[in-house]
């Protein structure tokens, strides 16, 4: 019993934190929402077009602006207080979602308006993503911050869990606009949250003052530094060609397995998300990431997401997409966390935005690329890609490991 206490004490120390406490919970129930708006999204595009190529250009113009103003974003982390930044992000998101929810119920949504609110969404992304990232350190400190990132991914996937099966009951009782409203509503959660925060027992961080070549500055910061610069380069490729689940999996239930409901690419979202849960608790237990762990749960990643891709019934496929949701979600959570507290606290928000450019701002290259991929071949293609390309880029980090840990031992004196 005294073994399981102190587990979860290590595990969810974060939590006793209580910004941290609120911003968790409030995020909860946002995240939920937000997985019930990607999954209503996608089915309506695929409803209205019928076209892999036409979702791909839906998911990739919401992340278009992070690739194109997402260094910006951090620049603006990096000046100003984060909350304040979150407060709009949030509102202006939960407007958005209102907004399509509207245009769903009265019959006068097409094509173009999902890129449009999709583009617009993608605008309030590239300011909220590095000020959220940032702002997590600074609820709880550096000694907590693996901890808390990987509980935040806890959380994301958590709603990644929730959020498809209320999306798939919503759309067969109530229809696809209701999960646009209670994504709307569910924002209302984390407003609240971030008002019950007490700014007194934040952290103290240091804002930049507004001046010329912030932002070559932090370019040719994470350039200097090695481990920023791998980690980061590392997760381009993965984010361009991996995380482009929100195209494959309808296409994978919908195309390979002949499945004309939402309820399997749901049950797929939901089988990722529980894995995600669970590599996110197990990284929340160790004290800090490495790079050889980093490097682990990549090749881990790639095997598994291959293995899925080869699926032989959708029922396979549920089941293996838990240990590819455990090692994918492990993998980006120690990624973080080393992002985090190896860049100096006046360089993290242009630092997390080159996270989030690396990410999420790769998917209008990515997304589209895979869809028409998907088009011409078939979705075992498309996600077989990026198993393949995930293992190349694990296995590519484990030999510049060994290479560095050569060059240092070369250096020692005999």
């Amino acid at each position: 019993m005294s073994a399981v206490r102190a587990f979860s004490s290590r595990t969810f120390a974060a939590l006793r934190v209580r910004n941290f406490r609120l911003y968790f919970i409030g995020q909860l129930i946002s995240v939920s929402g937000t997985w019930m708006q990607s999954v209503a999204q996608g089915w309506l595009v695929l409803q209205l077009t019928g076209s892999s190529v036409d979702l791909g250009i839906a998911i990739a113009l919401q992340s278009l602006p992070m690739l194109v103003a997402g260094s910006y974003g951090g620049v603006i982390a990096d000046r100003y207080d984060k909350r304040t930044i979150l407060y709009g992000t949030q509102a202006g998101a939960g407007l958005l979602a209102l907004v399509l929810g509207v245009l769903v119920s009265v019959h006068h949504v097409n094509v173009t308006t999902i890129y449009v609110l999709a583009t617009l969404l993608g605008v309030v992304n590239l300011f909220d993503m590095p000020a959220r990232q940032a702002f997590v350190q600074q609820m709880v400190g550096r000694d907590l911050i693996t901890n808390a990132v990987s509980l935040n991914s806890v959380l994301m996937n958590a709603g990644r869990l929730v959020g498809p099966s209320l999306a798939a009951g919503f759309i067969a009782l109530v229809g696809d606009a209701a999960c646009f409203y209670a994504n709307a509503a569910s924002y209302v959660a984390v407003l609240v949250a971030l008002v019950m925060m007490d700014g007194a027992t934040f952290l103290p961080m240091r804002t930049v003052a507004r001046e010329k070549g912030q932002l070559r500055r932090g370019l040719r910061y994470v350039y200097e530094t090695p481990n920023l610069r791998n980690v980061i380069l590392a997760i381009t490729v993965i984010g361009t060609f991996a995380f482009n689940f929100t195209v494959t999996l309808p296409l994978f239930a919908r195309t390979t397995f002949h499945q004309r409901t939402a309820t399997d690419y749901g049950l797929l979202l939901a089988a990722m998300g529980l894995g995600a849960i669970i590599g996110g608790l197990y990284i929340a237990h160790r004290s800090r990431p490495t790079v050889r762990l980093i490097t682990g749960l990549a090749v881990g990643f790639g095997v598994f997401m291959g293995a899925a891709a080869l699926a032989p019934s959708i029922g396979w496929a549920e089941v293996l997409m838990v240990p590819t949701g455990a090692f994918s979600i492990a993998y980006m959570s120690s990624s973080n966390a080393m992002l985090q507290l190896n860049s100096s606290q006046e360089m993290r928000g242009r630092v997390m935005s080159l996270y989030a450019i690396a990410f999420q701002g790769t998917t209008p290259i990515g997304a589209p690329l895979v869809a028409a991929i998907i088009a011409v071949t078939n979705p075992r293609i498309g996600i077989g890609l990026g198993a393949v390309l995930t293992l190349a880029t694990g296995l590519g980090l484990v030999v510049t490991l060994r290479r560095r840990s050569a060059e240092v031992s070369s250096l020692q004196p005999a």
